[in-house]
């Protein structure tokens, strides 16, 4: 992060409140779309596939009264095991070791044995916040059916608080935030008023070739596969920024290049427009394919890829 001075800061008054907050959950229960909304920018992959997100991703909302600062963590994985995933489950432990406040996502009106492994992982001294995302799904449904849910997940567990939100229509994030503010403790804000993530804009790039990924190839593939950032140049006017995207296998290589090179030129050209939105400038993007066999399983080089 860039050095700061305090007039880069808000202004605070002795109530102000600020603090870390983890938001958990199964897979695909929408997490990724509820910390974007929350911050009203995107830095956080979505995909209607499970586990997109693999590396905790801090997204910040600063108002007058509070600084709320979201990690986004990987859904707890109890498919597709490997080293990945193992070290996935544990990054997502750690990550709530250290919050003061847990967001706790599920699905209207669904409560699997998935969900309630997830809770189980939750420590008890932080508080936590029950959050049924995805409502519009089940608007058609009454006020009753809704609340006998609520009810049934609340014997699960002792929450402080329960908050129905639709994540992608951004409905009830507002009252989300209201709960979560008198939550936090007082303090000085950590950032800049104007920042929404302490991730570089390397790591933005990456996250969003990986959603593409998701978006356009088929089931499982994208569990194979992991992105790298080879070489990121910040000229006047253009980011340059080169991205190799590793596969298990040369069969997985030639699914992800498509016909003719189109599907790869498809992914690439998405991910650049996004950049572009993203990072306020032009981007040229290069991404291609590299065969590194096994390295789901490799702890060393999910090491190196910071997983």
């Amino acid at each position: 992060m860039s050095e700061v001075t305090n007039s880069d800061y808000i202004a605070h008054s002795d109530q102000f409140r600020c603090g870390f907050i983890a938001i958990v959950g199964r897979p695909n229960v929408g997490k990724s779309t509820l910390m974007n909304h929350l911050i009203g920018q995107k830095i956080s992959i979505t995909s209607k596939k499970a586990q997109t997100t693999r590396h905790k991703v801090n997204g910040i909302y600063t108002d007058d009264e509070a600084q709320l600062i979201f990690v986004d963590t990987p859904g707890f994985q109890t498919y597709h095991r490997n080293a990945l995933n193992d070290r996935l489950n544990q990054n997502v432990t750690e990550a709530v070791a250290g919050v003061d406040v847990i967001v706790f996502v599920v699905e209207a009106l669904r409560f699997s044995d998935a969900d309630r492994e997830v809770l189980q992982k939750l420590p008890r001294h932080i508080p936590v916040v029950l959050v049924i995302n995805k409502a519009d799904k089940a608007k058609a449904k009454d006020a009753e059916v809704m609340q006998s849910f609520i009810n049934e997940v609340k014997e699960e567990f002792a929450f402080a608080k329960v908050q129905i939100v639709s994540a992608k229509h951004g409905l009830g994030i507002a009252q989300l935030v209201h709960t979560l503010k008198p939550m936090l403790p007082v303090g000085i804000p950590l950032y800049p008023a104007d920042m929404v993530t302490d991730k570089s804009s390397r790591f933005l790039a990456m996250e969003i070739v990986r959603e593409k990924l998701f978006r356009y190839l088929g089931e499982e593939l994208p569990y194979a596969m992991n992105v790298e950032v080879e070489q990121f140049e910040e000229d006047e006017g253009i980011y340059r920024i080169y991205i190799a995207v590793l596969v298990d296998k040369d069969s997985q290589k030639g699914i992800l290049i498509g016909k003719n090179g189109d599907k790869l030129k498809k992914i690439s050209t998405e991910a650049r427009l996004d950049m572009e939105k993203l990072f306020e400038t032009k981007v040229f993007l290069k991404v291609w394919v590299k065969v590194k066999s096994g390295w789901a399983d490799d702890i060393r080089f999910l090491r190196e890829l910071g997983l």
